[in-house]
């Protein structure tokens, strides 16, 4: 009986330990001039940039990390572990050794030489690098997870290996696919290390709503509330499609017959 008052009450410490600074946003916003706020060239700055930027990096990481993940599931290669291990390791590189690594790739004195940093590009860049190989590896794991088969069934009848990629594999992997990306969104939404190391901070041009945060700490902490609102009720959102694509993979299986005819 005290064993399980002591595992209720340390299960009550960790939830209130983890909601307190969420609630507490909310609880300090000036609800009042919110829509003033919310209104102002630096929100709407803000939000602009990283709506635009995320929704170009996603873009790229849909194009050219699907195929990736999806070569990586199929096959088994000599140095594959290797591969995949360099895939993931922007996961848990730090984001200031992130922004350096792009700066010393694509700076002006970089490895390629380009004019690239602290403009919009870098900022795509920046988002694209750090959230990407979430989606990959998600991705990886839902082609893994394809019943080989219903796509032997697809070659069988015919169908060559890009019909069946587009008709039998991706229709069965789209909840896991729909996941990682929703992950990949979230955290290139939120990113704030690699893009201010590579891209700045310019209002209009590169700076996000995490930039903008961190700008208004020291300058006007209501905002920087406002602004922090904003982003916990994106990531809400985000976080709720993330849980409904979850479940909704489990049912992807029905759509197979349709698909491999």
């Amino acid at each position: 009986m005290i064993r399980r008052a002591l595992v209720f009450a340390a299960t009550l410490l960790a939830l209130a330990f983890l909601a307190l600074p969420i609630v507490a946003i909310f609880a300090r916003l000036s609800w009042g001039q919110l829509a003033t706020q919310l209104s102002s060239s630096l929100v709407t700055d803000a939000l602009v940039v990283s709506l635009k930027t995320s929704a170009i990096a996603q873009a790229l990481v849909l194009v050219l990390g699907t195929p990736a993940a999806f070569v990586l599931a199929s096959h088994r290669f000599r140095g594959r572990s290797l591969v995949v291990t360099l895939v993931e390791l922007p996961i848990v590189m730090p984001p200031a050794v992130a922004g350096i690594g792009l700066l010393a790739a694509f700076g002006r004195f970089g490895l390629l030489h380009t004019g690239i940093p602290f403009t919009q590009t870098a900022v795509v860049l920046a988002v694209a690098f750090v959230s990407g190989p979430l989606y990959v590896r998600q991705a990886i794991a839902a082609f893994e997870a394809v019943d080989e088969t219903l796509v032997a069934a697809s070659r069988t009848l015919g169908a060559g290996p890009v019909k069946t990629f587009f008709r039998v594999v991706l229709p069965l992997a789209r909840g896991g696919l729909g996941a990682g990306e929703a992950l990949a969104f979230a955290r290139g939404l939120g990113e704030f290390g690699a893009t201010i190391m590579f891209a700045g901070s310019l209002q209009g041009v590169t700076q996000t709503l995490p930039l903008a945060v961190y700008q208004e700490f020291d300058v006007n902490f209501k905002l920087a509330l406002t602004l922090g609102g904003l982003l916990v009720l994106i990531s809400a959102a985000l976080l709720l499609t993330l849980k409904w694509l979850g479940s909704s993979s489990t049912s992807a299986f029905r759509f197979a017959p349709s698909t491999s005819s």
